[in-house]
Formats: structure tokens, sequence, C-alpha cells
């Protein structure tokens, strides 16, 4: 893993780079590309290109979740990367930490998730106007009254993560958007981090596998 310094407020970790992408590790609280108002034009694209600056973002990490992106280099890099994503031949999972003991070992969430336009930017579950969501969950340790779990989003909706865990009975701890109180209250952080990616490299028939350790 290789540390780039920049100005103390644009440091930004990287796992990996070469000619065509570079894969890096987002912290929380840090959002991927900058917002509309100007206090919001701090986030993890600006401070990447002020290293690589043909640096083009591929997908987005909500800003209270940590862990790996990728972006491209290069035009023909951003339309392989993009359509890896767009057809779901890439591999990724999180790690969690939600509220309660789940009991089950692993399972399965299809519940179909929109927009819920009076609240935006939360989404609710719609089984008639929702769009098709799917997660794949494992318990990987159980705590006195919570569970850690590894999440795979099968699709990529926006919170489908929050949303989905929510819908089992388990908030993800220090979710300020779907928590109760209780729940935000027991972590400074949303204790959500993309923890694994699997891709191919565009100018080589080669899978790569990136991982990055929980902070949680």
């Amino acid at each position: 893993m290789t540390f780039i310094y920049l100005p103390p407020q644009s440091e930004i970790d990287v796992i990996y780079h070469d000619d065509d992408l570079v894969v890096l590790n987002k912290p929380s609280g840090l959002l991927s590309v900058p917002g509309r108002a100007i206090e919001h034009k701090d986030c993890l694209e600006t401070r990447v290109q002020l290293r690589f600056p043909t640096a083009t973002t591929v997908h987005r990490l909500d800003m209270d979740t940590s862990g790996i992106m990728v972006m491209a280099l290069n035009k023909e890099a951003h339309r392989h990367l993009s359509m890896q994503f767009e057809k779901k031949t890439l591999k990724k999972s999180y790690i969690s930490l939600v509220s309660g003991v789940v009991v089950e070992n692993t399972g399965v969430i299809d519940l179909p998730l929109r927009c819920d336009w009076p609240n935006r930017p939360l989404q609710m579950v719609d089984p008639e106007l929702g769009k098709k969501a799917l997660t794949q969950w494992r318990v990987l340790a159980r705590y006195e009254d919570s569970s850690r779990l590894e999440l795979t989003p099968i699709t990529g909706r926006s919170h489908q993560l929050r949303v989905h865990c929510l819908s089992m009975g388990h908030a993800i701890l220090g979710d300020r958007f779907y928590g109760e109180p209780d729940i935000i209250a027991k972590s400074k952080r949303l204790c959500l981090h993309a923890e694994m990616l699997e891709l191919e490299l565009p100018s080589v028939a080669d899978r790569k596998v990136f991982k990055t350790k929980c902070p949680f």
C-alpha cells in the first residue's frame, strides 16, 4: 500500500494504481464527488485529481461509508470499468456492525427500493414502484447486543445496504439517516465499510482483488 502525502486536507490513501486506474480507500465523512454547496467541494475526486489529474469517478460510496473506490485514468478505462459495474461482472463486499443479535447465519434480502421523495435522499421499500434490490449477507460474529455482517450487494441501489439491514430489524450502528437515536449514539460513524472489490484490469485479461482493513 502506498500513502501519498498532499496538503493535510487532501491526503489520499492509494491502494493500487497503474496507467488505467487508481484504487483508493475512502475515509468515512468524505464525499465521493463534489456537492453543489461551496462547503461540499472537498471530496475524494478533488483530492485524487491533485495527484492524478485525469482521474474520473466510476462509482460512488455514500459520504458516511468508508472503503474501496476505483477511479479511471483514461476514457477507455472508464468505459471498461463502467461496463463491469453495469453488467455486474465484478464482485464487492462490505463489513457492517448492526444492532441486535442476528439469529440466522446467512440470508438474502430481496426488497425493491425507491426514493422517499418527501424525505430525500432517504430511500424506502416499495414492492410496486421500487427497483429490484438484492443483498446477500452472512454473520461474521455475534456480540452482546450487536452483530458483524458481511454484506454482498448484487444490485447497487442508493442506500441499499442501509435500508436492507433496517428491513431485517437490525439497523447499522451510527446510521444517522435510518437509525433511531440509540442506534446513532452507539457509534461516532456509520459502521459500513467497503472491504473488497474484485475487477478485471482494463488493459490486461487479468482479474485482481483489492482489500482494505475494516476500521471498526
